[in-house]
């Protein structure tokens, strides 16, 4: 990272408009101040960083030029975000970043007024940025909207329907396309190949040579002025094409950390008075900082490091994380059929698919941040008799609804989801939280739901998913760490339907689905000491549901609980629905579902989360005695009513 023996100039930004107050000759210090700013925070809290780095220049330039917040940024995704919180008001708290009560790791209208827009999933910046340019039209403003979209999330389909509809109203927007050659995971797709052709293809370095050479041939001052057109004109001979075809006046590509290019580029769209214009600027993720820029991620996604070394923390674990078995039991899977292949949108280490690449390339596909075409895409490989693992996170598969809907289930085709990041997920809060893929599954007909318990029930889910042929199915689990528990040696298939008992008891019986069996089990306990002799389950499909199991743990027992790591219409939803059916309500059972509350929970970490959401032993023990009648306030001190 630059450093300088300047005064500094950051301590005297508050906000935007501080820095619009500096002479342009000192944007080059701020932007040196803010990357080494944006670094220190990031080793204190962890997070996103390579992306952020990356656009420090811009960042600056943006607010320089723009008159924000009058004028709306709207960042996609997010990761992009943390240089412009401390620019924007934020700076005494970046270092609460993504921790309980502190900021957010995505933008977020709640937060400030500098974020017009919430982002945490892709490729949804132009759209937005397209509805506040119409609300503008329309309310006969002036005010400028710009959308900054990264490459990974041009990959999306969502990003050209947006521009697609842009071109064809002729608004004035201005998109920038931050293009750094990567995303998460590097680029894929024919949007990538596209973006370096612009300006690695024959016809262009060949032109550009001749330039530079009669550059050369005239006097220094205007050699300089030469060779400065030459990079705005790059579009005029590469193309710009597919933009231009769009509707959009494409200017580019410019170098994005070179603020003599930056600056007056971005006065000039801003005083265009043109329809949407596109700017291309080439970037690099992760720039100047040494470690990011050698990592084969440039540091996306961080936990707390050591500035000077780049060496990030290691957890404190002997258990190993669920994407990782999730990944070894797939490529043990693979390893005895040669039909199953992995499908991940972008996300290949999040999801474990990464491992099964590295033993099975040829049968993984990283298909883009185009979850709605990873799930059809997915479809298409079972019609021909493919077992195709769909790998995406549960917030994202959110995306493919219709697809899963229409393409898999109505035509009942053995796709197998495998939902990472079922639940809470701590620091990426409720944008990119689990909650709600129970529900919107398990309406489906035909739709099989697993939730590991533990890391070593996944082993035996993936398994199951191989086995099933005969229609979709979902396998659900959560982000971090197993519980600690003896692995098998390999997967073998559940019964379809069938959950099991881990404790018998005779009062109080505890049905669990996922990962708060533990949590259930630790109730159990301080349920014993009290005199209350309690049942757990571990329920471990949704759909099909052990129907025998519910009904025998509502007729054994005074009080049944279940618990669910998903919404309101989830696994308790089923639960009741076939206790009513065999008039098992009628009876006095004293039942109560323990579900994620009606809101969106804050990040925080995962164990606090689950408290605030009263889905931990506390909350379990708590929720029996308010069946049973009695004070629960009186449970906390340890006397009952």
């Amino acid at each position: 990272m630059a450093q300088s023996s300047k005064t500094p100039l950051l301590d005297q930004i508050r906000t935007p408009d501080d820095l619009r107050r500096l002479p342009e000759s000192q944007l080059r210090q701020v932007a040196d101040e803010l990357r080494t700013e944006t670094v220190d925070a990031v080793a204190v809290t962890g997070g996103h960083l390579g992306a952020g780095l990356g656009v420090v220049e811009l960042t600056v330039a943006l607010h320089y030029v723009f008159n924000t917040p009058a004028d709306r940024i709207v960042w996609d995704v997010g990761h992009q975000a943390y240089p412009h919180k401390i620019l924007t008001g934020r700076r005494d708290r970046i270092r609460t970043l993504r921790q309980g009560n502190g900021l957010s790791g995505f933008t977020k209208r709640a937060e400030s007024e500098y974020d017009p827009f919430g982002a945490a999933h892709s490729s949804t910046s132009i759209s937005a940025a397209l509805g506040m340019a119409v609300a503008r039209d329309l309310s006969g403003g002036k005010n400028n909207t710009i959308a900054v979209i990264g490459d990974g999330a041009m990959t999306a389909g969502m990003a050209y329907e947006a521009m697609n509809n842009a071109g064809a109203m002729n608004s004035r927007l201005i998109v920038i396309l931050n293009d750094n050659d990567m995303s998460i995971a590097p680029p894929v797709g024919a949007m990538a190949g596209y973006l370096a052709r612009l300006f690695s293809g024959h016809t262009y370095r060949s032109l550009r040579e001749i330039g530079k050479q009669l550059a050369k041939r005239l006097p220094k001052a205007l050699e300089i002025g030469a060779l400065r057109a030459e990079e705005f004109s790059r579009g005029m001979v590469t193309g710009g094409t597919l933009f231009e075809e769009l509707g959009f006046y494409y200017v580019g590509p410019i170098d994005g950390h070179n603020m003599d290019q930056l600056l007056p580029v971005l006065k000039n769209v801003r005083d265009s008075q043109t329809g949407p214009i596109i700017v291309h600027c080439r970037t690099q993720k992760g720039k100047g900082y040494e470690p990011a820029e050698k990592s084969a991620d440039k540091y996306h996604g961080v936990v707390k490091f050591d500035v000077a070394t780049g060496i990030q923390a290691k957890a404190k674990s002997n258990a190993p994380a669920y994407q990782k078995v999730f990944g070894e039991s797939l490529i043990k899977e693979a390893k005895k059929d040669n039909k199953i292949v992995g499908i991940t949108a972008a996300m290949p280490s999040g999801t474990g698919i990464d491992l099964f690449e590295k033993v099975f390339p040829e049968r993984t596909f990283d298909v883009g941040i185009a979850e709605q075409h990873a799930v059809t895409f997915a479809a298409g490989l079972a019609t021909e008799g493919y077992k195709p693992f769909c790998a995406i996170y549960s917030t994202f598969l959110q995306r493919a609804y219709d697809q899963v809907v229409h393409d898999v289930a109505i035509q009942r085709l053995p796709v197998r989801f495998a939902m990472d990041r079922a639940g809470l997920v701590g620091a990426d809060g409720p944008t990119h939280a689990g909650s709600f893929d129970i529900a919107y599954l398990g309406c489906l007909p035909g739709m099989v739901i697993m939730a590991a318990g533990d890391e070593a029930d996944l082993v035996h889910m993936v398994a199951t998913q191989v086995a099933i042929d005969d229609r979709p199915s979902a396998l659900r689990y959560p982000r971090g760490e197993g519980v600690g528990v003896e692995m098998p040696t390999e997967g073998k298939p559940l019964e379809i339907g069938k959950g099991r008992i881990i404790r018998e008891g005779s009062k109080i019986a505890i049905l669990s689905l996922g990962t708060r069996l533990s949590e259930s089990l630790k109730a159990a306990e301080e349920l014993a000491a009290y005199g209350l002799s309690t049942t757990v389950a571990d329920a471990r499909f949704a759909k099909p549901l052990d129907t025998d199991l519910v009904l025998r743990l509502a007729a054994e027992h005074e009080v049944l609980i279940t618990i669910e790591e998903g919404s309101i219409g989830g696994f308790a939803a089923q639960v009741f629905q076939t206790l009513s059916d065999h008039g098992a309500l009628d009876r006095g059972l004293k039942i109560r579902a323990m579900v994620l509350p009606d809101t969106f929970i804050d990040q925080d970490s995962p164990n606090a989360m689950y408290a605030k959401a009263g889905l931990d032993t506390k909350g379990i023990v708590k929720k029996v005695f308010e069946a049973l009648g009695k004070d629960a306030a009186k449970v906390e001190t340890g006397r009952l009513a």
